[in-house]
């Protein structure tokens, strides 16, 4: 079986993570070069991209594409681009002529409603976003809910104040954008209906309840039902886990296996709550992520093939917490409606039952929860887990740990153990150990809070720091790895190659190499 690969962008989560999967099954993911792939704001090159696709979906049985990247260059030019309808339709053609060359294909595709961040940032978006950002945002907001009614006399009032406060020019630019992103997805949804699409899914970027991406979404849902196609389109919160998603579905399809996957929280609250950045419950987003992949959601434990333990906040949105504040700081829920003992006590005890598990850490964004994870190292449980993610958004986390526990269910059943591949599987689980936990919850604050600033550079922007920060990083996730990683049973740890892949501190890459004792 030949998968063609076409990412959202060129970081490691969206380039590197489903070859990592795949690396860990018996199956080949074959990628475009990084060199083709752009760099941030700099769109990748259509014609490279054109090129290469052509070439390599000739012999392919599948091809899962990011539309992002097709059409606009990436996931960051999905947001600065000047693209006319026109020019974005003709990229978009290019699926019928893939599909025409080599109609035994299966093609799954991706493709963002856009975000629209409450903050004042032009790091990833327009340069007047530095200023009116959050007024954008804010904006949308309260346009959509005047159009459901719901606005007050008040917010009336903010509305009428933010029109006068955000340039005309501004916002013409940033709606019209949207416009053309929204075709876009339009487009996608109608190549579905026309058959030269297989599978869509449309992820919510970075979303709320109110606001632009609501809009859009409300409108894109009723045209899938119109159209029905909820068997084929999927629309939920996520983004740069979405390779990995697709990477799991096509494996499930070529192994003919349906996982049954039972979810089990760490609090009663845990399944109702709305993570940050998402605008539904934690149950229904993970319902989408495993039907997304071919899953099915179990009803009970002892059947399942596979148990997803979901560290979960207590309370929604605002109130989660940031993997850098203490725990006294947090919202006091933490304490009285996350039951940390219980949930480690159950896992301990599937574990002991032969369980494949995997854990998902979302109690806290943008990084591991520490309190768990200090829990889970002492009463000795860090070896037995078979997937792990705890990194950025709640739907990042999400695809990211499903996907990996459903490979690793399939091969569980099978019984034969292939050294290589679960050396390979192991990589993958500790490489999500040092970056989600070594990284985004220690790392990254201890330089950022000490070395950033007083070496001349800034969270987003260390290009003239980059050797030095980056040895740094490499110090500090070695320190890491000799206090939590040095002592395990099954094997040795050796990080390389730590890299800034945007020069900047949100996000790392790196080479890690596992090297298991029985080899």
């Amino acid at each position: 079986m030949k998968i063609v690969y076409v990412p959202l962008d060129e970081r490691p989560c969206n380039y590197v993570y489903p070859q990592q999967l795949a690396a860990a099954t018996d199956v080949t993911l074959h990628v475009p070069s990084k060199e083709i792939l752009g760099n941030k704001k700099t769109p990748a090159s259509y014609s490279d991209i054109r090129n290469w696709l052509l070439q390599e979906t000739k012999d392919a049985n599948y091809l899962l594409i990011s539309l992002d990247m097709l059409v606009y260059g990436g996931i960051v030019p999905s947001r600065l681009h000047q693209l006319s309808r026109e020019e974005c339709q003709n990229r978009l053609d290019l699926i019928k002529e893939i599909k025409q060359q080599n109609n035994n294909l299966t093609i799954y595709a991706f493709n963002l409603i856009m975000r629209v961040p409450n903050y004042n940032s032009s790091d990833e978006e327009p340069d007047y976003y530095e200023l009116f950002g959050e007024k954008i945002s804010t904006y949308g907001k309260l346009l959509d809910k005047k159009a459901r009614g719901q606005l007050t006399a008040t917010e009336m009032q903010s509305l009428s104040e933010l029109i006068g406060e955000i340039p005309p020019e501004v916002l013409h630019d940033f709606i019209e954008r949207r416009k053309i992103n929204s075709f876009v997805n339009n487009a996608s949804i109608e190549l579905v209906d026309e058959g030269a699409l297989d599978g869509l899914i449309i992820p919510l970027d970075d979303n709320a309840e109110y606001g632009f991406s609501s809009i859009e979404q409300n409108e894109l849902v009723s045209k899938v039902e119109h159209l029905n196609l909820f068997d084929k389109i999927a629309i939920y919160p996520g983004a740069d886990e979405i390779g990995c998603t697709l990477f799991a579905k096509v494996f499930c399809e070529i192994q003919h296996y349906t996982p049954t996957i039972f979810i089990r929280y760490s609090s009663t609250k845990g399944p109702f709550i709305i993570p940050k950045y998402e605008d539904r419950s934690l149950q229904e987003s993970i319902k989408s992520h495993i039907t997304a992949m071919g899953g099915i959601v179990a009803d009970n434990s002892s059947e399942a093939d596979a148990i997803l333990f979901t560290h979960s906040p207590s309370v929604s949105q605002s109130g989660i917490a940031e993997p850098n504040q203490a725990f006294l700081e947090r919202h006091k829920t933490y304490f009285s409606e996350v039951n940390y003992r219980e949930f480690v006590h159950a896992l301990r005890f599937y574990v002991g039952n032969g369980k494949v598990i995997g854990l998902a850490d979302v109690a806290t964004c943008n990084g591991s929860d520490q309190t768990l994870m200090n829990l889970i190292k002492k009463i000795g449980l860090l070896e037995e887990i078979h997937a792990y993610a705890g990194w950025n958004t709640s739907g990042n986390s999400l695809g990211t740990v499903i996907s990996h526990m459903i490979i690793e269910s399939y091969y569980s059943k099978q019984g034969h153990v292939h050294q290589k591949r679960k050396s390979k599987s192991r990589e993958f689980y500790y490489s999500r150990l040092v970056e989600d936990w070594g990284y985004q919850t220690i790392a990254r604050k201890q330089i950022s809070s000490h070395d950033v600033n007083r070496l001349g550079g800034t969270y987003f922007d260390i290009s003239g720091q980059i050797e030095e920060i980056q040895h740094l990083i490499q110090e500090q996730l070695n320190v890491f790895i000799k206090e939590h990683l040095s002592n395990l049973k099954e094997g040795k740890i050796v990080l390389q190659n730590v890299y800034s892949p945007w020069k900047r501190m949100f996000e790392v890459g790196f080479d890690l190499q596992f090297n298991r004792s029985e080899e």
